[in-house]
């Protein structure tokens, strides 16, 4: 999925001009640290900040000096990644987004961006009538 997700971002510009096409970077958690989703950022020349699992860091000491360097890791960014998680934990305030009602990939995007524009305007679940 990870090709198709990055082929829907669109990140407006400032000024005149189309969006552009590629972020600066992605954080991930460790599930997903594969090679191939890296090889796709690096081929896209997106920086990734994924920490290893610990069977990959094995892996590779095993492998000596073969086993190649570790990929880079900047432990200031990826804790800036529980802003997101949290913003999920706030979505997931609503029934609908948290059971997955929808049928439909585009009836559940529908739905969470109806709710991020209601948290955006500080809308309350709990004060509903």
């Amino acid at each position: 999925m990870a090709p198709l997700l990055l082929a829907a971002i669109r990140v407006p510009r400032s000024g005149r001009g189309r969006p552009r096409t590629r972020p600066d970077g992605l954080i991930a958690d460790k599930a997903y640290s594969l090679r191939a989703l890296r090889r796709l950022l690096r081929r896209r020349r997106i920086r990734c900040t994924i920490p290893q699992r610990a069977d990959q860091k094995a892996n590779r000491a095993a492998r000596g000096g073969r086993g190649g360097r570790p990929p880079a890791f900047d432990r200031g960014l990826y804790r800036q990644r529980n802003v997101v998680e949290r913003c999920i934990g706030r979505l997931k305030h609503y029934r609908a987004i948290a059971t997955r009602f929808d049928k439909l990939a585009a009836h559940y995007r529908a739905g969470i961006v109806l709710v991020s524009v209601m948290l955006w305007l500080n809308h309350d679940p709990q004060n509903t009538p």
